[in-house]
């Protein structure tokens, strides 16, 4: 009997953590169709949507890197609550678009997994709520402590930094973050 109890009971250990894996990534999918939804929703009404119900946040822009056919919408704050189903705007740096550094941040095994494929001169496409669109080029990528980043939100310029956790292989969360930068080089005037 015990023979046989070992090898089940690891079986089971591994169904469970496999759900709790395919738990994880379903939600962070399924919520990015909602979001997406609400983020439509927002364009066309010129208000906070909240993608369900029970939400404490709501969409505040989408993120593209055509080349690499990846994208997400951001939501209002960076809480973890928030970071579990998209990424969010850091509190207190300015919105893409505006004179400072805006700062978006998502986990590295979800919404932000394609940043390890994004390359210097790669140019990502932000729309905000509003629907004012905007472009910016990656000019460097670093890897810094997640308590001395560096980013000053009010320095000079259009700029815009991506966020994760590094490295993008880790199991666990560590103290170093991975950030893109990136410089804005062009608006998309409004067409509506």
């Amino acid at each position: 009997m015990p023979r046989v109890f070992l090898p089940l009971l690891l079986a089971l250990i591994g169904l469970i953590l496999f759900g709790q894996g395919t738990y994880i990534y379903a939600k962070a999918l399924l919520a990015q169709v909602l979001l997406e939804h609400a983020f439509e929703k927002a364009i066309a009404t010129g208000g906070e949507t909240k993608p369900w119900s029970w939400a404490d946040t709501w969409p505040v822009a989408r993120i593209e890197v055509k080349r690499l056919h990846a994208h997400a919408i951001v939501l209002a704050g960076s809480s973890g609550q928030a970071l579990a189903f998209g990424p969010g705007h850091v509190e207190r740096t300015p919105n893409a678009g505006e004179r400072g550094v805006a700062v978006y941040s998502a986990h590295r095994d979800t919404h932000f997994a394609f940043l390890k494929n994004v390359v210097v001169g790669d140019e990502i496409e932000v729309t905000r709520s509003d629907g004012k669109h905007f472009r910016y080029r990656v000019d460097a990528a670093s890897v810094v402590r997640f308590d001395a980043s560096g980013i000053d939100p009010l320095a000079d310029g259009y700029q815009l930094v991506l966020s994760t956790c590094w490295p993008f292989d880790a199991l666990t969360q560590g103290p170093e973050r991975y950030l893109v930068h990136a410089t804005m080089i062009g608006f998309v005037p409004d067409l509506h």
